[in-house]
């Protein structure tokens, strides 16, 4: 029971809080517009970058509710207050409910909770710091949008977030500063954010920002092992059925279901290719087939680093074609009912140093069911129960890969290090043995002479298999030629012998099987591999566009203890596929190695030069010391002359009682040097409180008083948009230093120079300690 003297307390607690001062409200109402515009954009650039169209009611609630609460903003408004909680615990049960309907990608629930506490906010921001709340919620919006976003639709909302923004700030800080709104707020608001001003600064933004993110999207910054997954409804919590052969491999292109198991002619059985999916995703391949793929956007890739999306691999040369000799010898993997993870095993024990690089792809199209990724995978993120992975490292999936699904993986890159992979030697294990070094007997022998004359016309000896296996790919795409129209191969025609002998060329994936047989043929282990090219990168969007045309076949050679890494030899294509590597990219540090070679030598001929200078008697050494104090004191003239450029460029793009402020606290830094995060008025109580420390001298009282005076002046035109006589100012100044010049010319004023060197001295020591 609660006792009447309960309920008198309870009656006096709320007497008191009623009692209380009402927190000050915010009465700008630009800076209350700006803030909802700016959530608003947050909220729009959510869908757009989600692809959906479920948030836009959230936009008109939300300036409603910014309207109440201007009308409301001096009042207590407890029972709207109470309300607001009761609808945040729906909007986190809500919130809840979505969030554990996809585990896999927590972004847009995270993003749905963040609107549905916006809208409820926005009905109670009497104060400034209530809009500060509404601000950050707008910002994370846009970056939540920012992780979303795959295309280039995402630019105009980030310029437009970034207008909005600027003078929103603003005013924000006019308001911090207590300076109150009037009635020509939005006139006022003009003057300080001129247009070109404005423009000239999204610019710079826009450049150092574009500039920063392509030098930073794919550093290692993922650091949770949870990575975006999204499933379309064929894929999710999908297994292998026990009617199917596990594994089987789907390719859309080869018929109704998509089979290519023992044969896969491909397309019709009339020779022709499917012109939108590649003809090599199947167990078995015929690489006499012709046709050719219509262009088409298949995927989306964030990743550290470019590489080969790696599909597929073959192990058994038909004469024709590839196939997977051990097709159904795959292993089923199983993942937890509470994560997408699946840990896939290691093909062999690798000595090679490694780096995990992270990929997330988005399906655009549909693929067959294999899983791209860098080679060595040993995590995959996938939204089905199942996958299985074959012997030659190729992840399958129960379905085919439909559009809209997200997967992530991680594997461990090996780097590519030449000297260590010179030194593996030829003791290659049993099982390597067994499956990668059968050529056709009719062919064998033909095709080790043609490799042994290709490496006879090496300028260095080729002994070992890495550079046997270098040059022999870049003799193979110099010597032949892509032939897009090759007649049909007869039934007996061997097509590795016709590319060889017969048409010096073929198609683009007779390269790399060329390639393949060759090296066979010497005794290195190779095999044939398919997958994609890295694609386009989007420096925009920080991702890799990858086509169907981007798909092809290279070679990939085993090493002794280090495991497989890849050949191409294609025209056209890098002779080594794109990978990571341990500073630079190879086309940039191949141009700063040019470039700093360029710069080494001509110092090298200088310092020649001037040795032989040297090496001429006194005369020679005279002139060599003339010329030195000569360089020196041009250098130094050209860097005070670009420093007075710039100070002139800079103090020209500002207002004339700004630029005036700027060249009045350069003047007096040999006293008080100014900090950049002091205020004008800040910094002339600074400036007293040093010359009073350091026992004033002449002219510091002037000094000071003229900083005070354009302290004042600044801050009125800087935050109250009142008019200030510049030139009035400016005159005052020239007084002040002209009586400085008296007091301090020739010898009689030496002593006062020295003190104020003294004292500028002292200041800087004072600010360091």
């Amino acid at each position: 029971m609660v006792s009447g003297a309960q309920i008198q307390a309870w009656r006096e607690q709320v007497r008191a809080w009623q009692a209380k001062p009402r927190p000050q409200a915010e009465e700008s109402i630009a800076l209350r517009v700006l803030v909802q515009v700016l959530v608003a954009i947050g909220i729009v650039a959510t869908d757009i970058a989600a692809n959906t169209q479920t948030s836009w009611w959230a936009v008109p609630i939300s300036f409603g509710g910014a309207y109440w609460s201007w009308r409301q903003r001096r009042r207590r408004n407890l029972g709207a207050q109470m309300a607001i909680a009761l609808g945040m615990l729906v909007a986190l049960a809500v919130f809840f409910r979505a969030l554990l309907g996809n585990l896999g990608d927590t972004r847009l629930a995270l993003a749905g909770l963040l609107i549905h506490l916006q809208v409820l906010h926005s009905f109670d921001l009497p104060r400034r710091k209530d809009l500060g709340y509404s601000m950050l919620i707008g910002l994370i919006l846009l970056g939540v949008a920012g992780t979303l976003s795959q295309t280039m639709m995402f630019a105009p909302v980030l310029v437009a977030f970034l207008a909005v923004a600027l003078p929103m700030l603003i005013l924000d800080y006019r308001s911090r500063l207590g300076v109150a709104p009037g009635d020509r707020e939005w006139q006022g608001l003009g003057q300080l954010v001129q247009p070109g001003q404005m423009a000239r600064l999204l610019g710079v933004v826009a450049v150092l920002g574009l500039v920063v993110f392509t030098l930073l999207p794919r550093f290692p910054g993922y650091q949770l092992r949870q990575f975006p997954v999204a499933a379309p409804p064929n894929l999710a919590d999908q297994a292998f059925e026990q009617e199917d052969r596990a594994g089987d491999i789907r390719n859309p292109g080869y018929g109704v279901d998509g089979r290519a198991i023992g044969g896969g002619t491909g397309g019709s059985g009339r020779g022709q290719t499917d012109n939108t999916f590649y003809y090599g995703f199947s167990s078995t391949i015929d690489q006499t087939l012709q046709g050719q793929l219509e262009p088409k956007l298949v995927m989306r890739v964030r990743s550290q680093s470019p590489g080969f999306w790696r599909v597929l691999g073959f192990d058994r040369y038909t004469g024709r074609g590839w196939q997977i000799s051990r097709d159904q010898q795959v292993q089923n993997l199983n993942r937890p009912g509470w994560s997408y993870r699946f840990i896939i095993p290691p093909e062999a024990a690798s000595a090679a140093e490694t780096k995990d690089v992270v990929q997330s792809f988005t399906v655009l199209s549909t693929l067959p069911n294999l899983v791209p990724s860098l080679a060595r995978p040993s995590e995959l993120f996938f939204p089905t129960r199942q996958v299985a992975i074959d012997p030659e490292g190729a992840v399958r999936s129960p379905r085919v890969l439909d559009e809209g699904l997200t997967y992530s993986v991680i594997s461990q890159v090996p780097y590519r290090d030449r000297s260590r992979l010179r030194r593996t030697g030829d003791r290659y294990p049993k099982r390597i043995r067994e499956h990668y070094l059968e050529v056709p007997p009719a062919l064998k022998d033909r095709l080790r002479v043609e490799a042994e004359a290709m490496l006879a016309k090496a300028p260095n000896a080729r002994s070992d298999a890495y550079e046997r296996s270098l040059f022999l790919a870049q003799t193979l795409k110099q010597t032949y030629q892509i032939q897009p129209d090759l007649p049909p191969p007869s039934a007996q025609e061997d097509l590795v012998d016709a590319f060889l002998f017969k048409y010096k060329g073929g198609y683009p994936d007779h390269f790399p099987t060329a390639l393949t047989l060759i090296l066979r043929s010497l005794g290195i282990p190779a095999r044939l591999a398919v997958g994609f090219a890295p694609g386009q990168f989007n420096p925009f969007t920080g991702l890799y566009e990858v086509y169907n045309t981007d798909a092809h076949a290279i070679t990939e050679v085993y090493f002794p203890g280090y495991g497989w890494f890849a050949f191409d030899p294609i025209p056209g294509h890098p002779l080594i596929p794109p990978s990571i590597e341990k500073w630079l990219p190879a086309p940039l540090r191949s141009w700063l190695d040019g470039v700093f070679g360029a710069i080494a030598g001509r110092l090298m001929e200088a310092a020649a030069w001037l040795l032989g200078l040297l090496a001429g008697g006194w005369i020679g050494i005279m002139g060599a010391i003339a010329l030195a104090l000569l360089a020196g004191g041009l250098l130094w003239l050209l860097i005070l002359g670009g420093r007075a450029w710039q100070r002139r460029r800079r103090l020209a793009g500002l207002a004339p009682i700004a630029a005036l402020y700027q060249e009045l606290t350069d003047w007096l830094a040999e006293d008080c040097p100014r900090s950049p995060w002091q205020t004008p008025l800040e910094y002339a109580a600074a400036y007293e409180q040093a010359i009073t420390q350091l026992g004033g001298g002449p002219g510091a009282a002037d000094r000071l008083a003229l900083l005070q005076l354009v302290a004042l002046s600044y801050s009125a035109w800087r935050y109250g948009d009142r008019p200030v006589d510049v030139t009035a100012l400016r005159d005052q100044w020239q007084q002040v230093r002209r009586r400085d010049r008296s007091r301090a010319g020739g010898w009689a004023g030496l002593p006062v120079r020295l003190a104020r060197q003294a004292r500028s001295s002292g200041a800087k020591l004072l600010g360091r300690n």
